[in-house]
């Protein structure tokens, strides 16, 4: 683990050193690092020889803790951010073909976004599915709409992320069976995967089982990447979705936060080594349109990451202090009105995540708050990520604004509000004294869930915005103000009846000529497996997937032991 430095002359003047010495070995782009008039840039820049700066073992220097100006010495000199733009419709067929535009158009991985039934645990053919099916994602029924995703896509030569949470365990299983029938060795398969259970109960309300199944759920999936998958992230902890429910800024990061440090508990209570297992956590904020708020915000995830898991959870390599990071603009921010204003507030907001040390960025199309983008608004949200990458200059320093004093105050505060949320989720779970079945901060979430506590704060956090909005304090371009416009109205991507019933139809005749003694062994296994606390689910998943079982036939078949959640209304 690399060494601190401290704010004075010596101090300073060390640190650059060690810093100059990692930055001279590491590997760098073959790319033009001057500016756009050819004026040579330093790759980092700090407090002048000789100067002191009290605090500044706060800020640090790249790729040393605390982190807060980003995980490698040479920011994106090294390795530019990935590109990887979010997408998912229709058939599996139709989302493969915008997958292969995105690749050859410059896309760095893919990101899968699934459609509604799907996120449910449900089969395109359920009752709960009708009029919902291929809308605002891909449907996926079965191992061979995972084949035919991500057909002529080598999966083992493509890094993949999945957003899905309640069936994440079923869905990774599919993924698995499928890279198995390329032949692909997937051990080899690189990707992250969402599974963030605890952020559905805070925020999207997309569950299967009450908390405690899903907890076993994600800690079988975590003991079984760390064996078999180690390069896949099995956990995404989210808190985009925190943020669009109507959070601020502090809110999103001490929530996403805190629920990484229940996921750190739950492996810790599987027995896993910290310095193993977390390094495949990542994790999946919100850029939102406060352009220098956003970017504090991240600065300050990873210092906080990095000193709870070494003076908490006593973790000691320098991997397992890294909080690595996907960024996705602000949905929320999006507006049907005027909406060509909306490039402007993805850019505004893609800059901010970049400038905060993005590992990876999906930037919104203009048209997604009225519906799925077309090809057209796809690619100008995909340029718009490769202007700012090749044009601006942007990656050619590292933490280019460090130091400035009204930035690292603002970092300051954004720490400071999160520990105080920290601590009030501990007392909710008993405190550090008391009896805990994972550890404390899991038991604050749990806590907190059940009492209402997140909800109730959120909705607060949205209703004061929606207020300021109202008076006049705080506006939209477009819709509170500057209302006039000479924009028409956008053509828009629409998904036809015709999807539902042909994806019906094809799981029909996929049901007629499958092994159906197979397929009830399997579920049959699965279910008798789930009754006993001892044994890893995830290969009895996988046998199920690969008898051709259903999501829906899956999940059903855990159900009948965990049982379904209801949240209590709060008024």
């Amino acid at each position: 683990m690399a060494n601190t430095t401290n704010g004075s002359p010596e101090g300073i003047a060390a640190g650059r050193e060690r810093w100059q010495r990692r930055y001279d070995a590491a590997r760098k782009r073959d790319a033009d690092f001057t500016s756009l008039s050819g004026r040579t840039l330093e790759p980092v820049y700090g407090p002048p020889p000789g100067a002191r700066a009290p605090g500044f073992e706060r800020i640090g220097w790249p790729g040393e803790y605390p982190y807060t100006r980003g995980l490698h010495p040479t920011g994106y000199r090294g390795r530019a951010w990935t590109i990887r733009q979010f997408a998912g419709f229709g058939n599996a067929h139709q989302t493969n073909e915008r997958y292969k535009m995105i690749l050859a158009g410059g896309g760095g991985g893919l990101s899968v976004a699934f459609d509604m039934p799907t996120l449910m645990g449900y089969d395109s053919d359920a009752p709960q599915a009708l009029g919902e099916v291929g809308h605002c994602g891909v449907a996926v029924d079965s191992v061979a709409d995972m084949e035919v995703l991500f057909d002529g896509i080598p999966l083992d030569g493509t890094t993949t992320s999945m957003t899905i949470s309640g069936p994440a365990v079923p869905m990774f299983c599919m993924y698995l069976v499928a890279a198995e029938r390329q032949g692909a060795d997937i051990r080899t398969l690189n990707g992250t995967l969402q599974t963030d259970i605890f952020k559905e109960y805070i925020a999207q309300k997309e569950w299967l089982y009450p908390p405690e199944p899903h907890l076993r759920l994600i800690g079988d999936l975590m003991e079984y990447c760390a064996g078999s998958v180690p390069a896949f992230k099995p956990l995404s902890v989210s808190g985009y979705h925190i943020r669009e429910a109507g959070a601020t800024a502090a809110q999103e990061l001490a929530y996403t936060l805190a629920d990484g440090f229940g996921y750190v508990e739950l492996g810790l209570s599987r027995g896993l080594d910290v310095d193993t297992f977390a390094p495949g956590l990542s994790f999946f904020f919100d850029a939102h349109i406060d352009f220098f708020e956003e970017i504090a915000k991240f600065r300050a995830a990873r210092r906080i990451w990095a000193r709870w898991m070494r003076d908490t959870f006593g973790a000691k390599t320098e991997k397992a202090l890294w909080l690595r990071f996907h960024t996705q603009t602000a949905g929320v921010s999006l507006t049907a009105q005027q909406p060509h204003n909306n490039v402007v507030r993805t850019t505004v907001e893609a800059l901010a995540a970049v400038l905060g040390g993005t590992n990876s960025l999906h930037t919104n199309a203009l048209d997604e708050t009225l519906a799925l983008p077309t090809e057209q608004s796809a690619e100008i949200a995909l340029r718009t990520q490769q202007v700012l990458r090749e044009e601006t200059g942007v990656a050619n320093v590292a933490d280019p604004l460090g130091g400035s004093w009204y930035l690292e105050a603002l970092t300051d505060q954004l720490e400071e509000e999160a520990e105080r949320i920290f601590a009030r989720i501990l007392r909710m779970g008993g405190g550090e004294g008391a009896e805990h079945a994972v550890g404390p901060m899991t038991s604050g979430i749990l806590a907190g869930i059940g009492n209402g506590y997140f909800g109730s704060e959120i909705a607060e956090s949205a209703f004061q915005y929606q207020q300021a909005l109202e008076k006049g304090d705080k506006n939209i371009v477009g819709v509170t103000t500057n209302t006039d416009t000479v924009s028409g109205s956008l053509d828009i991507l629409r998904v036809g009846h015709e999807v539902e019933h042909e994806q019906k139809r094809v799981l029909a005749l996929r049901r007629e000529r499958r092994d159906g003694s197979a397929v009830e062994g399997a579920l049959a296994r699965l279910t008798e497996a789930s009754r006993s606390e001892r044994g890893n689910l995830v290969p009895l998943i996988m046998d199920a997937a690969r008898a051709e079982a259903t999501l829906g036939e899956i999940c059903a078949a855990m159900g009948e032991v965990f049982g379904t959640y209801t949240e209590d209304p709060r008024f």
